[in-house]
């Protein structure tokens, strides 16, 4: 692969934070009302191929902070959870879209459904 394609995809990806929340039933005032997420995301996208399309996976897990940091081809993806974790809402967002050339910042949340 030529150098600058091989620098192009270095430079294209995501990094951000997961958090998880609520972690308690009831929220109050001074205390956290959301957590970092140590999970694995799994983003998939639909590559055309000449047969049919296809899916192409990549995972990375989280710090034990929440920090995340991957580098992916430009394109759009559907985002998940390897973890169950939650009974809401689930991961948001659930698309995300990569430039090339950037290493843009996406936070994502975990709804876990406590209420």
């Amino acid at each position: 692969m030529h150098a600058l394609a091989v620098a192009a995809i270095a430079l294209t990806g995501l990094h951000g934070t997961v958090v998880k929340g609520p972690i308690t039933p009831v929220c109050r005032a001074g205390e956290p009302c959301s957590a970092p997420a140590q999970v694995t995301l799994v983003f998939r996208r639909t590559v055309v191929g000449p047969k049919a399309n296809r899916y192409r996976f990549y995972w990375i897990r989280t710090s034990s902070t929440g920090r995340y940091r991957v580098s992916l081809p430009a394109g759009y993806y559907t985002v998940t959870v390897q973890e169950g974790i939650g009974i809401g809402r689930g991961l948001q967002p659930e698309r995300v879209h990569v430039r090339a050339g950037h290493f843009d910042r996406i936070d994502f949340r975990i709804d876990t459904g406590l209420r």
